[in-house]
């Protein structure tokens, strides 16, 4: 069945997002019908404010409104310790299980050759960067624990251990082959404290 020609727009549109496939784009796009020109203006308006304000913090790589993001400028974490995750909502987990008060950097991604991903495309020169002034001691690697993850990891602990910096690992109670985003609290506070060196 054929609908109207704005709403097959709003429909492949929804279908373009992660996980959306054709039923649940329609189902997206019946919801917003249903709602109220307001409702309607301000989901409209919050999906623009956020490709307008949204940018990279300059010094860790969080999505942020402000530069530096509101971790790099928090006064009261503890700037010895620095955790290096693959994607911004990484940080999100770890920030929920409150083991982890230090400082992070986002890579954007893991090395993943399948993918054409290397070490060149991720956030890693600037990481090294970050690392000259001496004041971090200790590097958690978080990245997630699958192949690319693991590969990832190795290759920064590669770089890291001659600088003189403590290196770990989070543990694995992460389950293999999934996702931080995906953890509970108490399984990425478990991973923290169970990290080891590498």
């Amino acid at each position: 069945m054929a609908f109207a020609a704005p709403l097959e727009r709003l429909i492949e549109q929804l279908r373009r997002l992660p996980g959306i496939g054709a039923k649940s784009a329609q189902r997206l796009a019946f919801h917003v019908l249903k709602m109220s020109s307001e409702e309607a203006r301000a989901l409209a308006a919050a999906v623009v404010d956020v490709k307008e304000t949204i940018r990279l913090c300059g010094t860790c790589f969080n999505i942020t409104d402000t530069d530096p993001c509101l971790v790099c400028s928090d006064t009261a974490r503890d700037r010895s310790g620095l955790c290096v995750v693959e994607e911004p909502h990484n940080m999100v987990a770890i920030e929920k299980s409150g083991s982890f008060r230090g400082l992070y950097h986002v890579l954007h991604g893991s090395i993943a050759p399948l993918r054409g991903l290397g070490p060149d495309d991720l956030k890693i020169a600037p990481l090294l960067e970050r690392l000259r002034d001496g004041s971090v001691k200790e590097v958690i690697l978080a990245t997630n624990p699958n192949v690319e993850g693991e590969a990832t990891a190795v290759y920064l602990s590669r770089l890291l251990k001659p600088l003189g910096l403590r290196v770990t690992r989070i543990a694995l109670g992460l389950p293999v082959g999934s996702e931080l985003e995906y953890a509970d609290e108490v399984t990425v506070g478990k991973s923290f404290e169970g990290r080891r060196e590498l």
